[in-house]
């Protein structure tokens, strides 16, 4: 069976950009493209020439791609030839190979929004989609409001992209813009456009998620016929987002009827670095990674509940729609006071402890697990943690460092100009098993522009500023997130601490920290971490 050819569309660079507090710079757009490419996406949006230095930046150092590298714009303004819109100059001057161009295709929005006749707005398409074909661009018309539009006005809205189709465009792109189609209404109307004369091959569907349907909404487009799909890595774009690639793709390659149906550009390969690049993504944004991501996240193929890791044990297929390396990702047992002896022995071998089944330190660390959630913790996602006390539990645990106190201050005052800083100060004394003692002292430095980096920071910077024979192992720690929850209410309120950290060797871990007071839960957690990195690394007790 010969398969039909699919493309696929990113958008990230231009849409997803559009995403609350997203601005990429012109270096991560270019780290983004590249990964882009080598993934195997067949058309990268770099954004609107012209738009913002930043983007005319990016087109100005044009990136070499494999992918069609594309410019967006918009249809030429009413009452001027398209040889004369500065719009269009602005998109043929970035010198790419195809160019997408939104127009108007819902008849409130070209009367009310743009103040024109409907004939007008229609010819604007058409001599703008055949100055770029003429120009010897690849055309593309994004259809604004397509689907909206053929709700209100069928005739008009066909009207629009049948326009686009027949002055040259390679592709009509049918667009929910506000997000509100649903699966049923996106399959019977994109059956209609191809009807009324644009086939499916020069058809392509952008949605966006403001019902969480944006993937879905994607593949009835393709399952009425559309052979193009627009969409960004990790979901990102304007308000809920837009359909998310990283969803997607891996659908298309592994799920039926798509796999036996359609080619595209990513390889199987390919695949096993989705979870590395929608991860990429994230690290260029700043921000911790969603957990529950379909593919890709954290949690995707994390089985927590007994009954689910007992039979995991025996074949992965029996709580898992695929395998997780396919697409670069990792199957995980958490620990919780809801695990039975399965999961824990599954997680135990997976930190290299080798068990028996039916072993007494089974029951004791389940005990301990229990015991110890019962006071706020949890050890969920917190798997650095958990190893420590499955350690102790089984007799190799090791003491390679003793706090013998710690002080936190943190001060707000005004400076000698009249300005309210905020500074933290900590001081740490560590006593080390072959007797020796160090003490270490880190204030914070930015007193004068604000940016206190606050008590646990402070305390961090402190705590691993002098571990003696021990510094070399963990000089490459690095804090990346950090999360407070509140365990119980009222002024005896319990606080857990979780947070997460990475070293240079690419390990990414978590440890948990239960007090009253939030500072104290906080040293818990870093106390773990590195006691977990020294463990991890074979590092031996100093004597």
């Amino acid at each position: 069976m010969t398969k039909e050819r699919l493309y696929l569309y990113d958008t990230t660079l231009r849409d997803g950009q559009q995403t609350q507090g997203v601005q990429f710079s012109t270096d991560e757009k270019a780290q983004i493209a590249a990964a882009l490419d080598t993934m195997g996406i067949d058309y990268i949006e770099g954004g609107w020439p012209g738009a913002n230095p930043t983007d005319s930046a990016f087109f100005e150092t044009k990136p070499k791609l494999n992918a069609t590298f594309t410019a967006f714009g918009m249809t030429k303004r009413a009452g001027m030839s398209a040889e004369n819109d500065d719009v269009l100059a602005g998109v043929l001057n970035a010198g790419t190979e195809a160019v997408c161009l939104v127009g108007k295709s819902h008849d409130f929005h070209v009367t009310k929004a743009l103040g024109i006749t409907l004939e007008e707005n229609t010819e604007n398409i058409a001599k703008s989609m055949a100055h770029m074909v003429a120009r010897g661009r690849e055309a593309l018309f994004d259809a604004e409001h397509f689907f909206d539009g053929y709700k209100a006005n069928p005739e008009y809205a066909l009207e629009a992209v049948k326009a686009a189709y027949e002055a040259g465009a390679r592709w009509v792109v049918l667009c929910d813009t506000n997000g509100g189609a649903l699966p049923r209404e996106v399959y019977e109307i994109t059956k209609a456009v191809i009807a009324a004369g644009i086939p499916g091959d020069h058809l392509g569907i952008h949605t966006h998620n403001d019902t969480e349907h944006a993937v879905a909404n994607s593949l009835a487009a393709v399952d009425a016929g559309a052979r193009q799909i627009q969409g960004t890595l990790n979901g990102l774009g304007e308000r809920c987002g837009n359909a998310n690639l990283t969803t997607l793709i891996p659908t298309l390659l592994l799920k039926e009827p798509y796999a036996s149906q359609f080619e595209i550009g990513v390889s199987k390969e390919a695949l096993t670095g989705l979870t590395r690049t929608s991860r990429m993504l994230d690290d260029i944004l700043n921000r911790v990674p969603m957990r529950q991501s379909a593919y890709v996240g954290a949690s995707a193929f994390a089985h927590k509940a007994g009954l689910h890791a007992s039979a995991i044990l025996k074949d992965p297929s029996t709580y898992e729609h695929i395998d997780p390396a396919v697409v670069g990702n990792a199957r995980i047992i958490p620990m919780s006071n809801q695990a039975g002896q399965s999961n824990l022995r599954k997680r135990l071998s997976d930190a290299g402890l080798d068990v028996a089944k039916g072993d007494p330190a089974l029951g004791d660390i389940l005990n301990r697990i229990k015991q110890a959630e019962a006071k706020g913790y949890s050890y969920d996602t917190a798997q650095a943690s958990f190893e420590l006390l499955a350690r102790d539990a089984l007799g190799l645990g090791a003491s390679y460092f003793d706090v013998e106190r710690y002080r936190v201050i943190s001060e707000r005052r005004r400076n000698a100009r009249g300005a309210t800083v905020v500074e933290s100060e900590a001081v740490v004394t560590v006593q080390l098993p072959n007797g020796a003692k160090t003490t270490s002292y880190f204030k914070n430095d930015h007193a004068d522009d604000l940016s206190d980096e606050g008590p646990v920071n402070a305390l961090w910077q402190a705590l691993k500023a002098d571990l003696g024979p021990y510094q070399g192992v963990i000089d490459d720690v690095r804090l990346v997130d950090f999360k407070v929850r509140i365990t119980n209410g009222g002024t005896e309120a319990v606080t857990r601490v979780i947070i997460d950290f990475e070293d240079d060797k690419g390990r990414r871990w978590a440890t948990v920290g239960v007090s009253a007071n939030i500072v104290d839960a906080s040293f818990g957690a870093l106390l773990d971490a590195l006691n977990w990195k020294l463990a991890q690394d074979g590092t031996r007790v100093a004597v």
